[in-house]
């Protein structure tokens, strides 16, 4: 594909009156986008290696410049390909959900996905970092976006006993039953202070759209974007099994949806879900690594 400065993105996309695949494009404009930006943060850092006067450490300064140049433009690849991968998976063409409010409500009951107000679910995982408890929260307050009631849960993480990550989650559910994420605010805390929101969204804002995070009808092979946000927010989702079999600690359970999830932008994260009828969300392992993160109580339901 053209660069994005040859013929101003291909004069606009012909005037607006694009024929090509949406998906595919999008993807190589983002790619476009972050080589430019690639280019300028190494200009900033050369710059900044030049006014060092001694000239080894300029020499080093320039080296390590170059280096995380390279390797950020080799992520920018992968993750272009990682993006193109999920075109195919989700058959191309633009993603802009119809959203009428009327077809939903906060009376969230997918089996899969069950929000209950005053329902709380506590996970744990043994990390490299020490224990991270999670715990999950639906609250009675909602909220409108884009003109539809959404119910509010809370998520609280804490690692090793210190607070590091509040967030709010807002969801409603359609008439077929899927369940919808309409967006969050995440507050991440360092040192018992608020450090950023990276991770952020709201459908309706900058171009940010709502996804679904569970499906009415899960069939196997299907796949779906959970969240949109070029960006900051890509999550998306495939549906490996609907009667997959989880023993955890606090139990076996059976006939549950299996799904791989994963994050274009970040090409090496995979993770497997499992969603027990009833329950919801109760374990989470990613291939290749021996850490997991598994349910260890439910309340409220």
């Amino acid at each position: 594909m053209k660069t994005l400065s040859t013929t101003l993105a291909m004069s606009l996309l012909a005037a607006s009156g694009f024929a090509g695949d949406t998906c595919e494009t999008t993807a190589h404009l983002q790619a476009e986008a972050a080589k430019f930006e690639l280019r300028e943060e190494l200009n900033v850092m050369i710059a900044t290696c030049l006014n060092l006067t001694d000239p080894a450490e300029r020499l080093e300064c320039m080296r390590e410049a170059r280096a995380e140049f390279v390797e950020n433009k080799e992520l920018a690849q992968e993750q272009l390909e990682a993006r193109l991968d999920l075109c195919q998976l989700l058959g191309g063409g633009a993603y802009d959900p119809e959203i009428e409010p009327d077809d939903f409500s906060t009376t969230v009951d997918n089996p899969f996905f069950p929000l209950k107000v005053g329902a709380t679910w506590i996970y744990e995982s043994d990390t490299d970092e020490g224990l991270e408890v999670i715990e999950v929260t639906v609250l009675a307050e909602t909220r409108e976006i884009l003109g539809v009631e959404c119910v509010s849960v809370r998520d609280t993480v804490t690692l090793e006993g210190e607070f590091v990550e509040d967030t709010i989650d807002w969801y409603a559910q359609d008439d077929d039953g899927n369940v919808w994420y309409f967006g969050e605010i995440s507050f991440n805390y360092e040192d018992g202070f608020v450090e950023n929101i990276d991770g952020s969204w709201l459908a309706g804002l900058d171009g940010a759209k709502p996804g679904i995070v569970m499906l009415g009808a899960p069939t196997v092979g299907t796949t779906y974007r959970q969240e949109w946000l070029l960006g900051d927010a890509e999550d998306a989702a495939t549906v490996l099994s609907i009667d997959a079999s989880v023993t955890i600690g606090i139990g076996t359970y059976g006939g549950c949806v299996q799904t791989a999830d994963f994050l274009p932008p970040e090409p090496d994260a995979l993770e497997h879900k499992f969603f027990a009828p009833g329950i919801g969300f109760i374990y989470e392992t990613k291939p290749g690594e021996t850490e997991t993160l598994e349910l260890v109580s439910v309340t409220g339901l």
